[in-house]
């Protein structure tokens, strides 16, 4: 962990501090975050507890699947952060990279849905890669009642 990151939405009407902030970056290839981003999601996985946001009046979020919702700047429909719905796993922010102002120090060192991602799509180095059958076993394991 390093020390704050702060960020905002294009509009700048959601802002965001970050506490204790990852040096890891995440890379989501689905289909819905593709359509969602127009590229790979790539985020920063932030636990709730290191996470503030000002102008939350201006955050809308859509429920994307059984399991996770999508969050936007209801303004200017910047991307903000997907998340796993209560019970489904962690409550951290997937919070999208693009929003931090410095990403100095951050490092790409994880992918999931590899099995979606488009041959156009090359990371440079090795990350840790889930395919889309084992990313949603990770979640029946976090949620075993299901």
């Amino acid at each position: 962990m390093s020390g704050d990151l702060h960020g905002q939405c294009l509009c700048g009407a959601v802002q965001v501090t970050v506490r204790n902030a990852p040096h890891d970056l995440g890379a989501c290839h689905c289909a819905m975050c593709r359509r969602w981003t127009g590229s790979a999601f790539i985020t920063l996985d932030v636990p709730e507890a290191d996470m503030t946001v000002t102008g939350a009046d201006h955050v809308r979020s859509y429920t994307s699947s059984d399991w996770a919702e999508r969050s936007f700047c209801s303004t200017c429909g910047s991307t903000l952060w997907y998340r796993l719905k209560p019970g489904m796993g962690p409550t951290d922010y997937y919070m999208a990279a693009g929003l931090i102002d410095d990403l100095s120090g951050q490092r790409l060192t994880r992918e999931i849905f590899i099995d979606k991602k488009p041959a156009a799509f090359a990371f440079a180095g090795p990350t840790h890669q889930l395919t889309e059958a084992e990313f949603l076993a990770s979640l029946q394991k976090a949620n075993p009642e299901e």
